[in-house]
């Protein structure tokens, strides 16, 4: 059994930042200064911090227009929340 790769790309535009989980062999499909344009995407938590995903629909490709300006200074990687507990199974309460 072969280990995964996993890496993290700051992606965004004129509004703000978000970093952007890549896994295997979609982490030598983008290099620093490429503009994408990403379908089907979606926000999760990871340790309490926002992250885009492409996931199994999802898809990325070279994007038709170039980004003028990323807004780096909104990065919404670095805000922080509380993940709630979720819990598995019927008829399980946890005790008071």
């Amino acid at each position: 059994m072969s280990g995964r790769s996993v890496a993290d790309a700051l992606v965004g535009d004129e509004t703000g930042c978000i970093y952007l989980t890549l896994w295997d062999d979609n982490i030598g499909k983008v290099k620093e200064g490429d503009t994408i344009t990403i379908k089907n995407g979606y926000v999760s938590l990871f340790r309490g911090s926002m992250r885009l995903n492409i996931g199994r629909y999802g898809s990325f490709g070279p994007a038709e227009a170039p980004i003028s300006e990323v807004k780096t200074g909104n990065n919404l990687s670095d805000k922080r929340f509380e993940e709630q507990t979720r819990y598995r199974g019927s008829g399980y309460r946890p005790r008071s």
